[in-house]
């Protein structure tokens, strides 16, 4: 998706444009919507995005971008791999907690976020490469157990993580992330640990 530059301020108000999505759903929201719920012209709207798909588009890979900021404080972090794949799971968690509307769109619409290819690029540059590397680290420096096959078991982590965030955000309307990654990151670290 090529968009011309969005200026800071433009950004953060377009940030607002979830609440539209996340009350509405896709297809009731309108542009109309939008640039009421963002407080951005409808006309700068169109000047920047061809329509809500592209913004849709724009708000995922927003997100998308803070999971994978997290991502990699967490891979930077002390430990053995396992203790950073723990770091992760919490990571991912904490930035699901702090934009739930952006993760109740998800969601919502995740036939048509499926259909994004950027977004699925993005997954795997976000968190699937980085946590594939790892793991396949944790194999080397024996935290892991050998027989870990990397790219299966970074999807299933990140399938794992992010469905138990979004039952959490939909169901409870809220996620503790610090009690969900004792529970997820545990499952994981007794599943993946070395023998």
């Amino acid at each position: 998706m090529t968009l011309r530059p969005l200026p800071a301020p433009l950004r953060e108000r377009l940030e607002l444009a979830v609440s539209a999505f996340a009350e509405k759903g896709f297809e009731r929201t309108r542009m109309e919507d939008v640039a009421e719920v963002t407080g951005i012209p409808k006309a700068t709207l169109y000047y920047h995005f061809q329509g809500k798909e592209q913004i849709l588009s724009w708000l995922l890979a927003s997100l998308l971008r803070d999971v994978a900021d997290a991502v990699t404080r967490a891979i930077a972090g002390p430990g053995t791999a396992l203790d950073r794949l723990d770091a992760i799971v919490r990571a991912q968690l904490e930035v699901m907690a702090a934009r739930p509307h952006a993760c109740r769109v998800l969601l919502a619409d995740i036939s048509r976020a499926g259909r994004i290819p950027e977004l699925a690029v993005a997954i795997g540059d976000a968190f699937l490469l980085p946590v594939a590397r790892l793991l396949a680290e944790g194999r080397t420096d024996g935290s892991i157990d050998s027989s870990v096959d990397e790219e299966a078991t970074s999807a299933l982590i990140y399938g794992a993580v992010t469905v138990t965030g979004l039952h959490y955000l939909v169901a409870h309307e809220s996620l503790d992330a610090g009690r969900v990654g004792d529970l997820v990151a545990g499952l994981l670290n007794r599943g993946l640990r070395a023998r």
